[in-house]
């Protein structure tokens, strides 16, 4: 008798525990609209005023948006890395009904890669048409 109401409760807190989690619909589910086309900006290419504040913020990790009348730029920034060898991938920039979603990713260098040694700020500037809405980073 005992060890029945144990498994009888047990099986209350399991059916509690999905009923709350696992099988209700994700209210806040993020409706990807379409993948966004953008084009990764070499320096030389960077607007003057926008090359000017990421040289500001770049020791420090930092996420901004830069736009003129024609382009949005999307900025993310990873801050005083110890050497060079780094890259940054776009892992996922798309567009919903209220927002931007862009995404990416830090790559080290590997062990027996040959990097520069010194400290560097690897950072990325992607530009895309200009889309008036927020930029919500990944």
């Amino acid at each position: 008798m005992k060890r029945q109401k144990t498994i009888i409760t047990l099986l209350l807190i399991i059916t509690t525990v999905f009923g709350l989690t696992g099988c209700k619909k994700d209210e806040s589910e993020i409706k990807k609209l379409r993948d966004l086309e953008f084009t990764v900006v070499e320096d030389v290419e960077i607007p003057g005023e926008l090359k000017e504040i990421i040289d500001e913020k770049k020791e420090k990790p930092f996420r901004m948006h830069y736009s003129n009348k024609d382009s949005l730029y999307i900025v993310v920034g990873y801050g005083q890395q110890n050497s060079g060898g780094y890259s940054i991938s776009v892992e996922d920039l798309f567009l919903t009904d209220n927002a931007i979603y862009f995404d990416t990713n830090l790559i080290g260098p590997s062990q027996n890669d040959l990097v520069t040694q010194g400290v560097t700020y690897p950072y990325i500037v992607v530009k895309l048409e200009f889309i008036d809405k927020k930029i919500v980073f990944e």
